[in-house]
């Protein structure tokens, strides 16, 4: 099996093409909640800066993350295994460097040219993300822009919209640590800018885990977990992880079009496959209970988020 690969330019093409390509989005988060889209837009000129100015703030980086727990934890536990005492796998912690970019928190300074890059690229993939959306209401059945509305209590709020910038270093056991634990994102639309040499990225399908193969200026979507209440089960959140690799530094930019924290979020689809089994609740308090429960599954969130029935 191989993650769905969409032109997304063919959205704008023949009445033929553009059903086809929507009909592959519609497979893409029905039965994967993972696909991958090439021709979508973002120029390569762009990717290939974002490229650069993420690999050198990496470098800069390096050092700290060589001093980190989890490169720490994992010196102790060869160390053990050395003197002959049994060891496990750490379970509790990720082989991963990351810093977050939002509208108002600290970026790097360094290199020099990264916030202009990064500011220009956020905003490509806001409108991508926002494109894909639109793409999701059609087939959902749904008036166009109501997953956005959805995102921003009817215009009253923006949507939080966050880019993590990831580093996996080559790992010297990768049967102890993992890159990335497995789990389902919280938000909405999810657009990733992965390596396309170094791979790592899995995804959950029939119980059997598959790569999401490194693809050269490939942008991956995946479908968080509002996207699966907004369409009452039919597009579910899909579980990935990433595996540590003894070769290769794998660079991954993910960006979340998220609801804003004050937004209410419920099943916009009527008579889903779950069959309404979803709550009406807050974002921002569905991921005060993700923060503690994001490596569990989520359906005890969704249910730690539903409000108590009146007697």
């Amino acid at each position: 099996m191989v993650v769905p690969v969409i032109d997304f330019s063919k959205l704008d093409g023949t009445a033929a093409e553009r059903a086809e390509t929507m009909a592959q989005i519609d497979n893409g988060c029905e039965e994967w909640g993972f696909f991958q889209l090439v021709n979508h837009g973002v120029p390569k000129e762009l990717l290939d800066r974002v490229k650069k100015v993420c690999s050198e703030s990496y470098r800069l980086r390096e050092a700290a993350f060589m001093e980190s727990a989890p490169v720490r934890t994992l010196e102790g536990l060869v160390a053990a295994e050395r003197r002959g005492e049994a060891v496990a796998p750490v379970d509790d912690m990720d082989w991963e460097d990351i810093f977050y970019l939002h509208d108002d928190n600290q970026w790097p300074s360094n290199p020099p040219e990264f916030k202009e890059t990064m500011r220009e690229y956020r905003a490509a993939l806001r409108k991508l993300a926002e494109k894909v959306m639109e793409a999701m209401d059609e087939n959902l059945g749904l008036d166009k822009g109501r997953m956005k509305r959805a995102f921003t209590g009817d215009g009253r709020h923006s949507p939080f919209f966050g880019t993590k910038v990831s580093h996996y270093p080559p790992c010297p056991r990768p049967d102890l640590i993992t890159g990335l634990r497995a789990h389902t994102d919280a938000g909405g639309v999810i657009l990733l800018f992965q390596d396309d040499r170094v791979g790592g990225l899995q995804v959950l399908k029939g119980g059997e885990w598959i790569d999401v193969q490194p693809l050269a200026d490939a942008i991956v979507v995946n479908t968080g977990d509002q996207v699966e209440v907004l369409s009452n089960g039919r597009y579910r959140s899909a579980w990935h992880r990433v595996l540590p690799m003894r070769d290769g530094n794998r660079r991954s930019v993910a960006s979340f079009y998220n609801p804003a924290f004050e937004a209410t979020i419920s099943p916009a689809v009527e008579g889903g496959v779950a069959g309404g089994e979803y709550p009406e609740y807050v974002f921002g308090e569905y991921m005060d209970v993700y923060a503690k429960q994001k490596f569990d599954a989520k359906e005890p969130r969704f249910e730690a988020v539903k409000a108590p029935k009146s007697a």
